[in-house]
């Protein structure tokens, strides 16, 4: 199965379906990637704060897949941000991944106290890009206002941004900013499948009797009805798993399609209360650490 490819602003492609490893522990990585790459996931997104992109690089190896066939992406963590010192973080993702070209690289969150550093970080990607040592650069956790001052102190618009969106919490206004900007949103937990979600009124999306019926009605699970949703509006998905069996589930996404009706009754189940950090109380102090070196 070859997954449909999206054009991002500088003419590079990218899966319309990746694989993520947030929380994966190190020691699971390397078996879900290998188990990913066999499915046919042909993208990988990991983080230099997650701690695991050796453990990438090393499944990425065993695979025998040649690099070309791959899109590989990951983020510069906070404690890294300024022009030399983000130039460092390339060299060592780079470094762990095994890799000479990322494909994608991007600042994982704004730092709204410190912005001049996230500016700095972010005209490093801007060098790293011309000088060929990625293919796209882009940001995660961007919210408008963060847009706005990026874009008006840099000259590359950002590839993507990688935000919190789910059936729960969709952002309809950060989703428009970023195609207003030809900006691709890459959705981060896309089936916000928690167990009980932080409004206090809901559970998990799995368990919604809205996408429970569609998923009846397509002879699908409510986890695929979620990826579809995403996908046929646009969006770039990266589900997580170390299951097997629900590594193959969210690949097979490809073979059926949501109504206008359907997808309209899953945009109406947004709660506006996010699940992850608010964007704006990013700060050193509270989520800054140190990256190994290696």
């Amino acid at each position: 199965m070859n997954v449909p490819q999206i054009e991002l602003n500088n003419g590079v492609e990218l899966p319309a379906l990746g694989f993520g490893v947030f929380q994966t522990p190190p020691e699971e990585t390397v078996a879900a990637v290998e188990t990913a790459l066999a499915t046919g996931y042909r993208h990988i997104d990991t983080a230099a704060a997650y701690l695991n992109e050796r453990e990438v690089g090393e499944a990425i190896r065993r695979s025998g897949l040649d690099r070309s066939e791959l899109f590989v992406e990951t983020k510069v963590w906070i404690s890294d941000y300024g022009y030399d010192e983000t130039l460092h973080a390339f060299d060592k993702s780079a470094g762990k991944l095994g890799v000479e070209r990322i494909d994608l690289l991007i600042l994982h969150q704004a730092l709204p106290g410190e912005f001049d550093r996230t500016i700095a970080a972010y005209r490093a990607l801007e060098t790293l890009l011309g000088d060929g040592r990625v293919r796209a650069i882009g940001v995660s956790n961007f919210m408008p206002a963060h847009l706005t001052r990026l874009m008006a102190a840099t000259s590359v618009v950002p590839a993507v941004n990688q935000i919190e969106v789910h059936p729960y919490f969709r952002q309809s206004e950060l989703l428009a900013v970023d195609a207003e900007h030809g900006i691709v949103s890459q959705a981060w937990s896309p089936i916000g499948g928690i167990t009980f979600y932080r409004d206090g009124a809901h559970g998990s999306t799995l368990r919604d009797p809205v996408i429970n019926e569609i998923a009846r009605a397509h002879g699908k699970t409510p986890a695929q009805v979620m990826l579809r949703w995403h996908l046929q509006q646009g969006r770039q998905v990266i589900p997580k798993s170390v299951t097997p069996s629900r590594i193959a589930e969210n690949f097979d996404v490809f073979d059926f399609e949501l109504t206008a009706d359907q997808l309209a009754g899953i945009d109406a189940l947004d709660t506006g209360v996010r699940g992850g950090p608010e964007p704006e109380q990013i700060t050193l102090e509270a989520f800054g650490r140190p990256i190994p070196e290696a």
